[in-house]
């Protein structure tokens, strides 16, 4: 249910590494996010080129139960949105690890995301 590949952050972000010099980092909500969200009916992304600051709310998710932030896991410089999302939210919820991603930040500090959780101390955040 959280992939071991991936680094998470206490706001249900996951981080996902993409082989590239510069360090960029694809970025979706958890399994755990979208089913406490409920049904995904609109997303707000921040738009390409703008600056994301680690922690920092950047997006929303809109649900039929609630209105969420997206938050920016790491500081960096947003180089690809998920344009799919505009027609199809839901596929944050019935794809999160995949066609659900929602942004790709290329980092002001490339090592930042090793310094999010691993899938086991995620895991144990849940529990706590």
């Amino acid at each position: 249910m959280y992939p071991e590949d991936l680094t998470y952050t206490a706001e249900h972000e996951w981080v996902r590494s993409l082989a590239v010099e510069d360090g960029t980092v694809r970025i979706g909500i958890t399994e755990f996010a979208q089913d406490s969200l409920g049904d995904i009916v609109f997303v707000t992304l921040p738009q390409v080129g703008a600056e994301v600051t680690g922690g920092e709310p950047c997006g929303e998710l809109e649900s039929t139960k609630s209105v969420s932030d997206v938050y920016a896991p790491v500081t960096g410089v947003v180089v690809a949105v998920n344009d799919a999302l505009e027609t199809s939210p839901e596929l944050v919820n019935s794809d999160p690890y995949g066609d659900g991603w929602m942004f790709e930040v290329r980092p002001a500090d490339p090592s930042a995301a090793g310094a999010l959780w691993d899938a086991a101390a995620y895991v144990k955040s849940l529990d706590s």
